[in-house]
């Protein structure tokens, strides 16, 4: 590699990573925010509720914008031909982005997130009941619809949520640990994912730590059985809290 592919290659792993924090910002609001509508929906607040509605929406199109940069910019120096003219890099990085909104699952995600707000407002008089509209098989499918395929390490059967540098196969999507995995392909000549049953095989580059694992690792350790995301939790809460109880005050001088 030369060094002025190095240095862009270097950049744009800068470039992603600051996005990518972004993109995680982003999730992290998402999730207060369904945690507020909550509250409003039981402090009998709808029109707060459809308020906050229509923000997750226009939200989540900024979040499907810079997850797509984010996937879109680590591809830039692959795509980068050297040449004696001045290449312009805000065309490239736009064309990058248009490949991954074709092959992207950001949408289909973006989906799930407004699916699981309006299910949390949803359950908080309605739990166990279908949506209006909704069939009770395709509430179930949709309800347990998740990016995460195995919750261990299928070399060394740690937890995922336990490893500190997880990768994932973009092919199967199959997470592992990083070193294990990599010394695994580096040892055979064809490797096929260690997962039983899934007969892909691995290649280096095509394990990833891509823009949502680590999202989606948190939002599992959160959700584990006594999971004590204790301050983060707390915090959120009693700030939504304050915010219907002052609401409430409003209301009623």
């Amino acid at each position: 590699m030369s060094a002025a592919a190095a240095r862009l290659a270097t950049a744009a792993d800068n470039a992603s990573s600051e996005v990518q924090s972004l993109v995680m910002d982003m999730r992290k609001a998402l999730n207060s925010m369904k945690s507020l509508a909550v509250d409003f929906e039981r402090a009998g607040k709808p029109d707060k509720v459809k308020q906050l509605e229509e923000e997750v929406m226009e939200l989540m199109a900024s979040y499907e914008d810079c997850a797509h940069l984010a996937e879109a910019v680590k591809d830039v120096p692959g795509a980068y031909q050297p040449s004696d003219q001045m290449t312009d890099f805000k065309k490239l990085i736009e064309e990058e982005v248009n490949k991954v909104k074709g092959t992207s699952r950001v949408s289909g995600d973006s989906q799930r997130l407004l699916r699981q707000f309006r299910e949390a407002v949803w359950d908080v008089h309605h739990a166990g009941q279908p949506m209006p509209g909704d069939e009770q098989e395709d509430l179930v499918m949709t309800s347990t619809q998740n990016s995460i395929l195995n919750i261990q390490c299928p070399l060394t059967m740690k937890p995922i949520i336990e490893l500190t540098n997880p990768v994932r196969c973009q092919d199967c999507r199959h997470i592992y640990d990083k070193d294990p995995i990599i010394n695994y392909i580096r040892r055979s000549k064809a490797p096929n994912c260690p997962v039983a049953g899934c007969p892909k095989v691995l290649h280096v580059a095509r394990i990833v730590c891509d823009a949502y694992l680590l999202m989606e690792i948190e939002e599992l350790r959160s959700s584990a059985p006594g999971a004590t995301n204790a301050s983060d939790v707390e915090d959120i809460l009693d700030d939504d809290e304050d915010l219907v109880d002052d609401d409430e005050d409003g209301d009623n001088e």
